[in-house]
């Protein structure tokens, strides 16, 4: 099973650059989007069904804000939207699937930007996602939680991390979490195959960074510890155009 995470930064926008064509090339089991941006009456017929897919939609209310999208091949046993908090769910950060073998989560993670205020809302967030996430794991469940996490966790998932150690997104407080989920039994499953291995998975529009190569890791699939023995691959698609994100994938096998 392939399963793919992208933040858009717009869905109509990616739709122009090709989307339509390189998910019927690419064929993935589960694409996760984050970013939409859009809302549900915006939603064209061809971005809302695809053939051979199932797709469910958690908009924000905030028009041309967050938002997330799943696309999916085997139809989930249950999809719901949001964490069951209301500050943190009027941002449509949050698809839940469930399947036989495995609960996903499709996470769009705020970004702290530079006010305390936001940073803050993005660690009470995080927290709230891995309580949520443990309480899953605590009723039986295996758990994948992909999406753009708006953190580099160590200085190799960043070009310039001692210019970015006091930046939000490269902050010890943010990365800190990042340790604590791992501490949890959580495994980046990119790292688990690749712990070496320099890729970027987002690169700033504003500094033509991504010609340079002057990146961020900050999408993620991490798995619970019961997942392990199901990871088979993980893959970052560098060659993907049409956001400032590329895809990024892992494949289980059950």
């Amino acid at each position: 099973m392939r399963i793919y995470s992208w933040n858009v930064n717009g869905i109509r926008a990616v739709a122009r650059k090709g989307f339509l064509d390189w998910i019927e090339g690419e064929q993935p089991d589960i694409l996760g989007l984050q970013e939409i941006r859009i809302q549900n009456d915006q939603l064209e017929n061809k971005l809302r069904n695809i053939d051979g897919y199932h797709s469910y939609f958690n908009f924000a209310e905030k028009k041309g804000y967050s938002g997330v999208a799943l696309y999916t091949k085997e139809e989930p046993l249950l999809v719901e939207n949001g964490l069951g908090v209301e500050r943190f769910d009027r941002e449509g950060r949050v698809l839940k699937a469930e399947y036989p073998d495995f609960v996903l989560l499709n996470i769009y993670f705020p970004n702290g930007k530079r006010r305390k205020k936001r940073l803050n809302y993005k660690l009470d967030f995080y927290d709230e996602v891995l309580d949520y996430c443990e309480n899953l794991r605590e009723n039986g469940k295996k758990v994948l939680v992909f999406g753009d996490y708006n953190t580099a966790h160590h200085p190799i998932d960043l070009k310039n991390p001692e210019a970015n150690k006091d930046t939000s997104g490269f902050l010890p407080i943010e990365r800190e979490w990042l340790d604590k989920l791992e501490d949890h039994g959580y495994i980046d499953t990119y790292r688990y195959f690749y712990p070496d291995k320099e890729t970027y998975s987002w690169w700033s529009y504003r500094t033509r960074a991504r010609e340079r190569d002057a990146g961020w890791r900050i999408d993620y699939h991490f798995v619970s510890k019961e997942l392990k023995d199901n990871l088979k691959n993980a893959d970052i698609l560098t060659d993907i155009m049409g956001s400032d994100h590329c895809p990024v994938t892992v494949e289980l096998e059950f």
